[in-house]
């Protein structure tokens, strides 16, 4: 038996795996308490669905310490997977079988005895609204209906933690909204806690209590998205400049004590701003004394993309974009003559 440690649903501690000598989770520490929503924010590729994974027990870390629901995932590994449920980003279901017969099989698997499961299956149906579907073949399913009835069998053996890998991956707005808002009521009514993994940032700020943004195997931020935002402090003014940058610009705008940062970012200027509506007129002021023409300026508040970029240098989308071209770029290797 090993040392649980109970304080914390999850408890993580220099964990890294590495594969073939390249490190997809690179020393990362943190703690989830227990009935918390956790997100592992980043783009494809930064190491989320790697450490949902080690924490699932479904690979061995290269080396560092994790804890879930109490238990070593390295010494204890069947009391972890006894404790948890996992939600693939992959359809894991049997569609030759109907809703039921799903959580069935996968409750039979749990060991729950005859009347406890099937109160419980009940249970879960309902929560994820579909006691009228639970009859249908799953492969006259929808792809919400699918991901509902994947949430339900990870919660039909009342898991201490849920691990949801990227739970709305290819959904549509609607159906994405509506994912939501049953891992918001599960979390609730279930007293689950739940740690999930997306790229999506309305996604995390909708749902978490805190996010962990993960880029390169690393954790770069940790806190609640509202504290991530308002670290960055002001608005955000975003400027789109005619005929390109302009140094002298730049300059002038930085010797003013309401501006507090300024990214160049894929042909657009971003200024943080104190009370930025106030300070336009001066920004047009100044762009016209430097001889810079502004075509579109648009103001806002901070979002997680904002602080993606303000720890990383890069959008989300500039990073999902450099993975793909690593991860070609490593399959051309590997197949080279």
């Amino acid at each position: 038996m090993g040392v649980q440690d109970n304080a914390y649903a999850i408890k993580v501690e220099n964990l890294t795996k590495k594969f073939n000598g390249n490190t997809a989770v690179d020393s990362i520490s943190f703690v989830v308490e227990k009935g918390e929503l956790f997100g592992l924010l980043g783009p494809n590729g930064a190491g989320k669905t790697t450490t949902i994974n080690m924490l699932a027990t479904l690979l061995v870390p290269t080396s560092g310490s994790a804890f879930v629901a109490g238990y070593d995932v390295l010494t204890q590994r069947d009391e972890v997977r006894n404790s948890i449920g996992v939600v693939f980003q992959e359809t894991a279901l049997d569609n030759r079988l109907t809703g039921r017969e799903n959580l069935e099989f996968h409750s039979v698997m749990y060991g729950m005895k005859k009347e406890e499961r099937r109160k419980r299956i009940e249970e879960v149906l309902a929560l994820v609204e579909l006691s009228d579907k639970a009859d249908l073949l799953v492969e006259k399913y929808s792809g919400g209906m699918k991901r509902r009835l994947e949430i339900a069998r990870g919660l039909v053996h009342r898991p201490d933690v849920l691990f949801l890998d990227e739970p709305s991956l290819g959904l549509d707005t609607q159906t994405r909204r509506h994912i939501w808002d049953y891992v918001r009521k599960l979390n609730k009514e279930e007293k689950v806690t739940i740690i999930l993994t997306t790229h999506y940032m309305e996604e995390a700020d909708y749902l978490c209590d805190r996010v962990a943004i993960v880029d390169h195997g690393k954790i770069v931020a940790l806190d609640s998205p509202k504290n991530l935002k308002d670290a960055l402090g002001g608005d955000v003014v975003s400027l789109e400049l005619d005929g390109g940058y302009s140094d002298d610009f730049e300059a002038e705008l930085k010797t003013r004590e309401w501006l507090k940062r300024i990214d160049r970012h894929d042909g657009t200027l971003n200024l943080k701003v104190r009370n930025a509506d106030r300070h336009i007129p001066e920004i047009f002021t100044i762009a016209e004394s430097r001889g810079v023409s502004i075509s579109c300026v648009n103001i806002r508040k901070p979002s997680l993309e904002d602080v993606f970029l303000r720890y990383t240098g890069r959008t989300m989308r500039d990073q999902e974009a450099s993975q793909t071209e690593r991860s070609r770029e490593m399959a051309r290797r590997r197949h080279k003559p």
